[in-house]
């Protein structure tokens, strides 16, 4: 497990030229960040590819990734709406590159869930980039504020009747994440692709300070479902306070480039 940390001098975010010219759709705080880690098969995770993106491997294995945190101060085009600032996320993910003529690949996340307790928020992020977003009961367990040793952290949503829970405790002094590490590989994708209802791809950024990390242990209960074939049923953990982050507004893939790896 890891611990992510930003520096609370790090309020505001370099960006590129590029992401200074396109306006934030989203800006938020991304806080209490934990995130259960997976490997899986190539088989499982083929279908979900978007078009213009192969999965990208750590290691030649594949990863999936159970994330949860908390959404704060969250602004969309610019404006806080009453009552959806702060709420929880959970979603799962896994990890892919677009690559680029002339220029270094862009390494991606794609969403298979994102849960959240604001039909509105879900609701937006459909029409919007068709995020596969769902509204549903949900809490969590986190620090009041910012502190560099949260301690336990524990995300709980409700769905088929039943609570289900995604849990982390943080150990450990927090440092930079080692080059090549399973640690910096899972903190630095900075690029999403969503597959959108006409099998083209829409492509954002999302922009954040690099995070310290630190380790610990975590827990993940799923009640009356067996694991998927193909996915271990042992995970790797990381916990962490997160940073501020922005996303920015999407754009189409001209046409598809890479493939299936």
């Amino acid at each position: 497990m890891v611990l992510l940390v930003s520096p609370a001098k790090d309020r505001h975010v370099a960006v590129t030229r590029l992401a200074q010219a396109r306006r934030p759709f989203l800006t938020a705080e991304w806080r209490h960040l934990v995130m259960l880690n997976y490997e899986v098969e190539r088989a499982v995770l083929r279908p979900l590819v978007p078009a213009g993106t192969a999965l990208d491997l750590w290691q030649d294995r594949a990863l999936v990734s159970v994330v949860g945190f908390k959404f704060l101060s969250t602004r969309v085009l610019g404006v806080a709406v009453p009552f959806h600032r702060d709420f929880e996320e959970v979603n799962l993910r896994f990890y892919v590159r677009h690559d680029v003529p002339g220029a270094e690949a862009r390494r991606g996340v794609v969403f298979v869930r994102e849960l959240v307790p604001r039909a509105a928020i879900a609701n937006l992020a459909r029409l919007a980039y068709n995020e596969p977003y769902r509204a549903v009961p949900m809490r969590s367990v986190v620090p009041a504020g910012r502190v560099d040793t949260p301690g336990r952290l524990t995300y709980e949503w409700r769905t088929g009747g039943a609570w289900q829970s995604l849990a982390a405790t943080a150990t450990g002094a927090p440092a930079v994440p080692e080059p090549g590490s399973e640690n910096a590989f899972i903190t630095e994708h900075h690029w999403g692709y969503t597959r959108q209802r006409d099998g083209s791809t829409v492509e954002y950024e999302v922009t954040n300070p690099v995070w310290r990390v630190g380790r610990g242990s975590g827990s993940r209960r799923r009640r009356g479902r067996a694991v998927r074939p193909g996915v271990r049923p042992c995970p790797r953990a990381t916990i962490g306070l997160g940073s501020d982050r922005r996303r920015l507004t999407g754009r189409r893939l001209s046409a598809p480039s890479g493939g299936l790896t």
